[in-house]
């Protein structure tokens, strides 16, 4: 059985590229079917995040703690430069009045996604980075959005904290207690021992998230077919701006761990959140944008994924060229 777990999971993350956007295909095609189970996203979400931190202890989340700086400019390059970029290309193609505009501000500064727990620690990133800016990002989110909003649309937005808050505690705080507790416990070593199970179990979890959410967008999709030759480039551009923000942003560091959990966490947001937002508050035209990042920041991470891992191919091989000459 252990061995079993660990060949699948090296499977899965071999065949990432085609197993993510595959999720999202048979979202789609069977969204009827899995519509009543999209309740269970958090949940799923979860036990991902849990799987995460049981790698993580107290010393590595402190450690992050203390150094604030990075935290800072990831928020910057995130819900700033990002959303700065977004209103200036959505403003040039749409017009400053275009609801298209305020779905594509929106995507930007929504809090960074659950979701980068996971990509992080299968690129080899600093998954206690990660968990420490997901957790801050959403807990300031009831405070960043609206006045982001109203600075930009000059228009203010309600964001109920008390849903907010609850899904955080679900999602992100409750699983990463329980993580570290658990790592802690047994001084750094139950990761090891349960990997061969939890991280089978944390991958499919994923993919059901994957294909849950597209599910549940699916009705939203088929209503916006006229405008997805217009909004599909441009939105595909912003994501991957995003990611490139990210990785450019800290290659001064000369950290590859630091590039690697900053680009991720620049790439991707909570789009849940994002829809609910855009739905609630504005013009349904602005869930467009919204709708369309999720599509695509999934398959973008996977391709971000696998340029991660050639670059750090191409790294070790000359830094094994330059030791042997």
């Amino acid at each position: 059985m252990r061995e079993w777990g660990l060949a699948f999971n090296r499977y899965f993350e071999k065949w990432m590229f085609l197993i993510i956007p595959s999720s999202l295909v048979l979202g789609f095609l069977f969204a009827n079917a899995l519509q009543p189970m999209v309740d269970a996203v958090p949940y799923l979400f979860a036990f991902v995040t849990l799987t995460m931190a049981i790698g993580c202890g107290l010393k590595e989340l402190g450690g992050v703690m203390k150094k604030p700086g990075i935290m800072g400019l990831t928020f910057v390059l995130a819900h700033i430069v990002s959303p700065l970029a977004a209103y200036w290309a959505g403003t040039a193609i749409f017009g400053a009045d275009s609801p298209y505009v305020v779905g594509l501000v929106l995507f930007t500064i929504i809090p960074l996604g659950v979701s980068t727990v996971l990509w992080v620690g299968m690129s080899g990133g600093s998954v206690a980075l990660m968990l420490a800016m997901v957790v801050l990002d959403s807990l300031i989110s009831p405070v960043v959005v609206p006045s982001a909003i109203h600075l930009f649309f000059d228009s203010s937005a309600d964001v109920e904290t008390g849903p907010l808050i609850l899904d955080l505690i679900i999602i992100i705080v409750i699983p990463t207690v329980i993580g570290v507790a658990l790592n802690e416990a047994s001084k750094g070593k139950i990761q090891e021992k349960v990997k061969p199970y939890t991280a089978p179990v944390s991958k499919i979890c994923f993919v059901l998230v994957v294909a849950l959410n597209a599910s549940a967008i699916a009705p939203y999709v088929s209503q916006l077919k006229h405008d997805m030759v217009k909004l599909v480039p441009i939105v595909i551009a912003l994501v991957a701006l995003c990611y490139a923000l990210g990785f450019a942003g800290t290659s001064f560091m000369r950290d590859e761990k630091l590039q690697i959990t900053v680009s991720y966490a620049t790439g991707m947001r909570n789009i849940s959140l994002g829809i609910v937002l855009a739905m609630g508050y504005f013009s349904p035209l602005a869930a467009v944008p919204v709708v369309l990042s999720i599509l695509i920041q999934q398959p973008l991470a996977t391709a971000h994924h696998y340029v991660l891992q050639k670059i750090n191919k191409s790294k070790t091989s000359a830094s094994g060229s330059a030791h042997v000459g």
